[in-house]
């Protein structure tokens, strides 16, 4: 049986898309498969009175620092292309009702990859419906239907039950992962999931 590895994401999470960059190929190592489930980064922490790291470490000497060089060994080490993006951060309730819409489509892996890449290669505005729309096109994707899509009631309902369910499994940041019921939190935690994998 297929092993899944559910992933929890944001596309607003530095850290979710240097796993998005990451995971499919771990994944595909062990022949098993990743799961995308889209969730409001900012219900999550509303409801988990948590805080982005530049939030909660802002005060902490060296810690942003640290977590910066840690984040440039990372992007060394799997040969990725990153930038952080000027305009973080970035509210991205637009793109990730998008990605509501998206799931189940055959382009939703395209529109996932599409807005990723926007956000931390290319340094897009991506709460700016115009540059969004452009990205979605660029891309070969139906830009006015996903974008209607997201003032949808059941669009948006979809992404508050999807963060809310995320919630209630435990999710109180992103990127987060899945293997059965066992959570793993941060890019950090992909060896463990290779030996979760494994067993």
């Amino acid at each position: 049986m297929t092993k899944v590895i559910d992933f929890l994401y944001d596309f607003g999470s530095p850290n979710a898309y240097l796993v998005h960059k990451t995971l499919p190929d771990l994944a595909a190592r062990f022949g098993a498969s990743v799961n995308y489930l889209p969730v409001l980064l900012g219900g999550v922490f509303k409801a988990t009175n948590n805080q982005s790291p530049m939030q909660a470490f802002g005060g902490v000497q060296g810690k942003l620092q640290y977590h910066a060089r840690e984040t440039q060994r990372f992007i060394k080490r799997h040969d990725l292309t990153f930038h952080m993006n000027p305009h973080f951060p970035v509210m991205t309730i637009g793109a990730m009702r998008g990605a509501i819409f998206a799931q189940g489509k055959d382009w939703e892996s395209n529109y996932i990859s599409a807005i990723f890449d926007a956000m931390w290669v290319h340094g897009q505005k991506m709460d700016d419906t115009a540059v969004i729309h452009e990205v979605l096109t660029e891309n070969n994707l139906p830009a006015k239907e996903i974008i209607e899509a997201t003032q949808d009631q059941s669009v948006k309902q979809g992404l508050i039950d999807a963060t809310s369910a995320a919630v209630q499994r435990g999710v109180f940041g992103s990127p987060t992962m899945f293997v059965g019921i066992e959570m793993f939190f941060g890019k950090e935690t992909l060896p463990e999931i290779e030996e979760a994998l494994i067993a």
